[in-house]
């Protein structure tokens, strides 16, 4: 396989990850809780979620699955202090939230990391 089309399936499976994540993340939180208001809670996610999925589906495209711990240690790291200081009447909700949203986020990321992968060493 040459390294051009190598790098063409990478580049698309990342930008599939990037690109239709966030709207599939939304689609899952609506099924769960469709009138969920939290306004202003957890600011910054639609970004956080698309450079995670980037770095999940990255890490599994070079064969480092062990890239997905980190970035879920960072992601909840950095997101503790701000769910931690949220007002008890919606920290369970934005908990709920955070955990369904990553959950599927990285499994969007990881199955599109797997299968970029698996067409890598299929046409190598």
């Amino acid at each position: 396989m040459t390294v051009a089309l190598t790098l063409a399936i990478g580049a698309a499976a990342l930008a599939v990850s990037a690109a239709l994540g966030a709207p599939l993340v939304a689609w899952v939180l609506r099924r769960i809780e469709p009138l969920a208001p939290t306004p202003g809670l957890l600011r910054g996610g639609m970004w956080v979620g698309v450079l995670e999925r980037v770095l999940v589906t990255a890490s599994i495209l070079v064969g480092m699955p062990e890239g997905v711990a980190v970035v879920v240690a960072i992601k909840g790291l950095g997101r503790y202090p701000e769910l931690r200081d949220t007002d008890r009447a919606s920290r369970s909700e934005a908990s709920e939230r955070f955990i369904i949203g990553t959950l599927a986020s990285l499994i969007w990321a990881g199955a599109l990391g797997a299968v970029g992968r698996w067409a890598i060493l299929l046409l190598g």
